[in-house]
């Protein structure tokens, strides 16, 4: 008999397991699926309520389990690229959220009613906001908030709270149902009265549906600004595992080259793809690069023409240390790096600071540069990013529009993309290379992110993809024009600058302070109580 109930709760626990990892992975993977969100972790509360009144041990190893089903379902196509660096990211990411699930499992037995859940939300969201700014090792794909990029007419009130708003209506949703149904469960909900009722049905439902009416208004009533900008994109279609073996930088050019005199225009701001070309000397970026030349001779050809192209770029001069390469006497550092060129044979020039750990980075260096070394060395990337955000200009026609430029990975952080808008940026561009995914769900999910950073900043993006998607998106977030995955194209459109700032550029990422000061608020209270 114990057996038999025993091997029931088993079932019941992997379907509870399997319902949450789906539930939360599809938002992720289906466009205008968000709303699955708000129920993604009623079966794991339920799972977790069930664990605690049989006393059940190791149940850890389900939540673990669970977390990491979803990261595998939504982030599989990490191993196309690596394979150790995808298991990796499933493996530790999934670890991290089962620590913080972990940690409110032990506040259930310190506090009572509510503020265990109360911790769990600002606990999961104060992580979120750990790893978006201040973690050298991070992966923050799966954000809460991220989940609702394919369905923005719902969180317009971004522009108000940034993405971890969103994490906030996750768990505020979740908790309220959750809750709803341990009432129903308990026969609490029979002995309240008609006002209590009403009190809890009202409160799930704003909870529910406030956003959404809020967005639904936010998105008929937003007026985009009209100050145009005409936008070329140029999408080489070229393959990055085999860049420099079967193309030379000389046949690179050519491709970009005949794109450009094919649509090319005075006076308009031409965008190609992260890391382009290579070997661009910071401290003299003409003379150092033939690419930069071509391109300042193309602009040259077409009246007040801008190009903006992404760059592996080196600086010299610098002093030895554990980021820097001693090459023939010469020591210098490395930057993937955005640059700006006009027919002045001016050239601006931003460094990619949110780099990719391992593959850009050797992420805490004190540890990881001695380990490196250890075992051969050469492991790891050792690009220098900056330390703050700066702008490019595009300058044409009495026109001097501030440009910020996020660089492929740094288009998934909000708070740091708000920095370019802190510093007079306009217009945002985003320039990447998505095809070390294939075709996998990696690439679009990518861009739908840069919606997010399009309805938080209000500002329009242009984004210039290798392989695509390139695309033209609006202050809505709404992607207007862009083009087909894997072949070689041209997008022309508009993009209108806009000075106004929001409340999540003016003020900063509220939700996350305040979640880091309930958590810590509720950390202090759960372990006094213990001591006493």
């Amino acid at each position: 008999m114990l057996e038999a109930m025993k091997k029931r709760r088993t079932l019941l626990f992997l379907a509870l397991m399997a319902a949450t990892a789906v539930l939360l992975s599809v938002p992720y993977l289906v466009p205008h699926t968000g709303a699955l969100m708000l129920v993604g972790f009623v079966p794991l509360l339920i799972m977790d309520r069930l664990a605690s009144e049989e006393g059940v041990k190791r149940f850890w190893l389900w939540h673990y389990g669970t977390f990491l089903l979803w990261n595998s379902i939504t982030t599989f196509w990490v191993c196309n690229a690596t394979v150790g660096g995808g298991i990796f990211a499933a493996l530790a990411n999934a670890l991290q959220m089962s620590l913080v699930f972990g940690f409110y499992r032990l506040m259930k037995k310190r506090m009572d009613g509510v503020l265990p859940y109360i911790f769990l939300a600002a606990a999961w969201i104060a992580w979120e906001k750990y790893y978006l700014d201040l973690a050298e090792i991070t992966w923050p794909w799966l954000v809460l908030g991220n989940g609702f990029a394919g369905s923005i007419r719902t969180i317009q009130w971004y522009e108000w709270t940034g993405t971890l708003g969103g994490s906030l209506w996750v768990w505020a949703s979740n908790l309220a149902i959750f809750g709803s149904m341990v009432a129903l469960s308990d026969g609490r909900w029979y002995r309240w009265n008609v006002k209590a009722r009403a009190a809890l049905v009202t409160a799930v439902t704003l909870v529910i549906l406030g956003p959404v009416v809020t967005s639904s208004i936010l998105w008929r009533t937003y007026e985009e600004t009209d100050n145009p900008v005409e936008v070329l994109m140029l999408q080489p279609n070229i393959d990055p595992y085999h860049k420099f073996e079967s193309l030379t930088q000389d046949e690179q050019d050519d491709i970009l080259l005949e794109l450009l005199d094919k649509a090319a225009e005075p006076g308009i701001l031409v965008l190609a793809p992260e890391t382009f070309t290579r070997e661009v000397e910071t401290n003299n970026i003409p003379a150092s690069s033939r690419t930069a030349r071509k391109l300042i001779e193309a602009c040259q050809r077409n009246g007040e023409m801008n190009i903006l192209f992404g760059a592996t770029t080196f600086t010299t001069g610098v002093p030895e240390s554990h980021t820097s390469t001693t090459y023939k006497g010469i020591t210098y550092e490395q930057h993937n790096s955005a640059i700006i060129v006009d027919s002045s044979a001016r050239a601006e020039i931003y460094h990619k600071s949110k780099l990719v750990p391992g593959v850009e980075s050797s992420p805490y260096p004190g540890f990881s540069v001695p380990l490196e070394n250890l075992l051969g060395g050469n492991l790891m990337g050792k690009d220098i990013g900056q330390e703050e955000r700066s702008v490019l200009h595009y300058r044409s026609g009495g026109r001097d529009i501030p440009i910020g430029c996020a660089v492929c990975y740094e288009s998934v952080y909000g708070n740091f993309c708000r920095e370019y808008i802190e510093k007079g940026a306009q217009i945002l561009a985003v320039i990447t290379n998505d095809a070390w995914w294939g075709d996998t769900p990696g690439y679009r999910q990518h861009l739908r992110y840069a919606s997010l950073r399009a309805i938080e900043t209000r500002r329009d993006i242009a984004r210039c993809a290798n392989t695509g998607i390139s695309a033209i998106i609006n202050q809505r977030g709404e992607v207007v024009a862009s083009t087909p995955w894997w072949q070689k194209a041209t997008l022309r459109g508009t993009v209108n600058a806009n000075t106004a700032q929001t409340f999540f550029v003016k003020s900063g990422d509220v939700v996350g302070k305040l979640s880091v000061f309930v958590f810590s608020l509720l950390l202090l209270a759960g372990f006094v109580r213990k001591r006493k």
